[in-house]
């Protein structure tokens, strides 16, 4: 259990995407998602959570490789988050599709 606690205390971002993805799931619950609504916010969680698991990889490979400044070594952690950002911006705009139209027919607009 410590080793667990240990690693969500260094990858925080992470401990945030699977917060948000459970208030995601209960929201879907909620709003009774269809089968293809359900895949695509499977997939989009899936998405991100993959992106930071790849991104805590590299950037933990880059610091135990050097602990000096190398050109290349930020390059590949800048690269590596971009990569979570992207994939994070997906999940919104998948969001959105999905959910947008749900919450409008809930309020009546």
């Amino acid at each position: 259990m410590k080793k667990i606690v240990s690693f969500f205390n260094r990858e925080q971002n992470l401990l945030i995407h699977i917060c948000v993805s459970i208030i995601v799931i209960i929201a879907s619950v909620i709003l009774k998602l269809n089968l293809y609504e359900w895949m695509l916010i499977i997939f989009v969680i899936s998405f991100v959570i993959t992106t930071e698991l790849f991104n805590s990889s590299i950037e933990l490979a880059v610091d135990a490789y050097t602990n000096k400044f190398k050109e290349l070594a930020m390059v590949a952690k800048d690269v590596a988050a971009g990569a979570v950002v992207l994939s994070a911006f997906t999940s919104v705009v998948v969001g959105l599709y999905v959910f947008l139209p749900k919450i409008l027919s809930l309020l009546n607009v």
